[in-house]
């Protein structure tokens, strides 16, 4: 049972990632709109954030963790997507009718966006020389580490939205008038410090904030000085830790349950 299982997770998770090496296309475009977004926010923007950590922190250097953050969100719940194309070209049931669980089929899909979204993040860092932020091996696993929740948090996501799914309109609109919100509320913009109360509040319930405040933390760490890290920083990295890895588990589990109830 157990292997059967497993087998059914890796089978899922292999055609994800054949998936993704054969779609060049979809590598180059999720890696050009965040290269887009920092070159024109950064630019755009940079005069008039001088201020960030006191001044001794660059704003293409606080935006860049946040553009990472961006690539791994959009790549992991958009991962969902083939959740929908599948149900729709007949696919997702030719797999129903197979001896494998269905909550082993979404554990798969899970683990294949996770994968492909934390290579997206991975791929991000080689421009990090380019903004003056050199990583060290110890900074370069403790980002891995962070991305690989992260990527699970939100790939969790993205199934427990797809799962009832029955169109890839709806899927899209869905989409649209959830990520949005989640990104620009997270702090990969502009920090938190000084905003509104009611800002704060909303920061607070995002879940992606909680993906950008250590990614911030660990690519800042040892390029900028401690003070001005800490004026930027939110919450201590575990914090963080423990909220993405609660995250995960609230939009996994009712995302399996519903997956798994599907006709």
């Amino acid at each position: 049972m157990l292997m059967n299982t497993l087998r059914a997770i890796y089978t899922i998770w292999s055609r994800d990632m054949l998936r993704f090496r054969r779609d060049r296309a979809r590598v180059l475009s999720s890696i050009g709109q965040p290269l887009l977004f920092l070159l024109v926010f950064g630019a755009g923007f940079s005069p008039s954030m001088t201020n960030i950590g006191s001044g001794e922190i660059g704003f293409t250097q606080f935006l860049f963790p946040g553009i990472i953050a961006m690539t791994v969100l959009f790549t992991a719940v958009y991962s969902a997507v083939s959740i929908v194309w599948d149900r729709q070209f007949g696919f997702l049931k030719e797999v129903m009718v197979t001896p494998a669980s269905r909550w082993s089929v979404a554990l798969g899909k899970v683990a294949g966006g996770t994968t492909v979204a934390v290579l997206q993040g991975l791929i991000m860092l080689i421009f990090a020389p380019l903004l003056g932020l050199h990583l060290g091996w110890a900074e370069i696993l403790t980002l891995f580490g962070l991305l690989v929740l992260l990527a699970a948090m939100l790939t969790s996501l993205g199934l427990l939205l797809a799962a009832r799914q029955r169109s890839m309109e709806g899927f899209h609109m869905v989409m649209n008038f959830v990520l949005l919100p989640l990104f620009f509320l997270s702090s990969a913009f502009f920090p938190l410090q000084g905003v509104p109360i009611w800002m704060r509040v909303l920061a607070a319930l995002d879940p992606v904030t909680y993906g950008v405040d250590p990614l911030r933390a660990a690519t800042l760490s040892g390029n900028v000085p401690a003070a001005a890290l800490q004026a930027v920083t939110l919450h201590p990295v575990l914090v963080n830790v423990a909220l993405m890895a609660a995250f995960s588990l609230l939009f996994l589990a009712p995302g399996i349950w519903l997956f798994s109830r599907q006709d």
